[in-house]
């Protein structure tokens, strides 16, 4: 695996992407192509999205791509809000993310708020005809107060009960040994090696 393009201008998911990846890989993402138009988001499933994006990089560019989406699912609100995650509140706004998350369980105890993070990532190879789909996903709870300054989107907001902590309070290290996208990476590169 020579070059590899990650489909994604979100440099924390490119960051947490290309740790994971380690040093054997030439990683380039789309902040690298600023003239690259916003891919529009309007599948159903977190895999319609990840493909979209895949072949839309793969269209304009024409190099071997992985491309994710990802996205939190609290069992109270019926999986919401899913795929729709990084537009729940407004677009790509975590801020605005989280506060209308707190108020949607607003009165529900902690018990009651299980949730998980579900990530599926899209390999496709235009040279190799080849394509890899796989996924992740990370069982814990939504908090009553945000805990921890690390992570984005609703890392401080997702606690996961082994550990006592939210994601937020975890290295990017020890993220990754448990995340939804650090799960599905490794299954990824286990079926690309093979």
């Amino acid at each position: 695996m020579k070059q590899l393009l990650i489909a994604t201008k979100n440099a924390n998911k490119l960051s947490e992407i290309k740790t994971l990846l380690g040093n054997d890989v030439q990683v380039e993402s789309l902040l690298d192509y600023p003239n690259f138009a916003e891919i529009a988001e309007t599948g159903t499933t977190f895999a319609e999205n990840a493909r979209l994006k895949a072949q839309s990089a793969i269209d304009f560019l024409q190099i071997p791509t992985l491309a994710d989406d990802s996205g939190l699912s609290v069992d109270y609100l019926h999986g919401q809000p899913g795929v729709r995650s990084a537009r729940y509140a407004g677009d790509h706004d975590d801020a605005a993310n989280n506060a209308k998350l707190l108020a949607e369980l607003g009165g529900v105890p902690l018990e009651k708020r299980t949730a998980h993070f579900s990530t599926t990532m899209v390999y496709l190879d235009p040279l190799k005809d080849q394509e890899i789909v796989v996924t992740g996903k990370l069982e814990g709870l939504i908090s009553l107060v945000p805990q921890g300054h690390d992570g984005f989107g609703y890392d401080s907001l997702f606690y996961v009960p082994t550990l006592h902590k939210t994601l937020a309070e975890l290295s990017l290290a020890d993220k990754n040994k448990i995340s939804h996208r650090g799960s599905a990476l490794r299954q990824f590169v286990e079926e690309y090696n093979k």
